[in-house]
């Protein structure tokens, strides 16, 4: 008889394999790599204080990551999202000077959040128009109606119990932001990963003719997306005006751009259809260590936003590339 050979396991296709080989595990080792780096460039980058303050070049951004990143595996964007923060923030310092107290500020924003989402959602889900255009004119159009309101001016005084949110410490250098931003991953990491709205938006941004055949409310999921992108968006408009302690209508301009790029550097397809929620984390932090590390080294702020830009470009043209030196198209 002809012995049966002998099976031999394939390691590299077990579990920890595919993740020593992901996207996540590459983006860990060059996080570890930027952070023992700033350690030798600046003899402050070790401190603690300093530390905790660089929490903020990325958690108000990982905000609106976090849901943007399900927008974009879905095959929507919102490119609105830094205008809805000045419109939000605008809108805050109008409840404001009638007298508002915190509780109402905080309503104010999420609420305007919502229905500039909503506003988003129901042009491209009702009326069929490329998410990508309609969000193009209602960044122009929100940031226009914060520059009629305020116009050269700034709502300041905001009460001392708002300031918490941005400038709020949990437990020593732990911030309000930093405890926000790890309750909100964990929070999107279960609704993608592991719910089954999660395996819609998944299905939705593969093939969304697929999915509407197989059942799934195509047009629901997407809405529910652009309502929860307004929404953090809201949120990022309370912490970031809570930070700073005044609205002015070029409020987190270009936001935006880094937005993107963290959600695209986190590993999610600009085409859609895959990426995942601890990439995004990974990548919120990272680009949070370039950006404290560059302000160390007395980098001006128009060199770290070309570097974003270049950041982005890279990490979508490298894989391509990638694929073209394969022989693939």
């Amino acid at each position: 008889m002809t012995p049966v050979p002998r099976q031999i396991p394939d390691r590299l296709g077990s579990p920890a394999a595919k993740l020593l080989k992901s996207w996540e595990s590459l983006l860990l080792l060059v996080a570890v790599g930027v952070f023992i780096l700033n350690c030798f460039a600046s003899p402050y980058f070790l401190d603690a204080w300093g530390l905790s303050d660089a929490t903020f070049n990325f958690t108000e951004k990982a905000m609106i990551a976090f849901a943007m990143a399900l927008l974009i595996i879905s095959g929507e964007i919102d490119l609105s999202v830094a205008s809805i923060i000045a419109l939000c923030s605008t809108a805050m310092g109008l409840v404001m000077q009638a007298g508002g107290g915190t509780g109402l500020l905080v309503l104010t924003g999420l609420g305007t959040g919502l229905l500039c989402g909503a506003f988003n959602g129901v042009l491209v889900t009702r009326l069929g128009l490329p998410s990508i255009v309609v969000t193009i004119g209602t960044m122009s159009l929100f940031r226009g109606i914060s520059y009629i309101v305020l116009g050269d001016g700034a709502f300041r005084g905001y009460p001392e119990g708002f300031a918490w949110f941005g400038q709020g410490y949990v437990f020593w250098v732990i911030t309000v932001e930093m405890v926000i931003f790890t309750i909100l991953a964990i929070v999107f990491g279960v609704v993608l990963h592991k719910t089954n709205f999660g395996r819609q938006v998944y299905a939705v941004g593969n093939n969304s003719t697929a999915a509407l055949f197989s059942g799934i409310r195509v047009g629901r999921v997407k809405m529910i997306l652009f309502l929860m992108t307004g929404l953090m968006s809201g949120l990022a408009a309370i912490c970031l005006t809570s930070r700073l302690g005044s609205t002015r209508p070029s409020i987190a301009a270009g936001m935006e751009l880094e937005v993107v790029t963290m959600v695209v550097l986190g590993g999610v397809s600009i085409l859609g259809g895959s990426g995942s929620i601890p990439g995004v984390v990974i990548a919120a932090i990272l680009m949070g260590l370039v950006t404290f590390g560059l302000g160390l080294l007395n980098v001006p702020g128009i060199v770290m936003s070309i570097f974003i830009g270049c950041m982005l470009i890279g990490v979508i043209a490298v894989p391509r590339l990638i694929r073209m030196a394969r022989g693939k198209t």
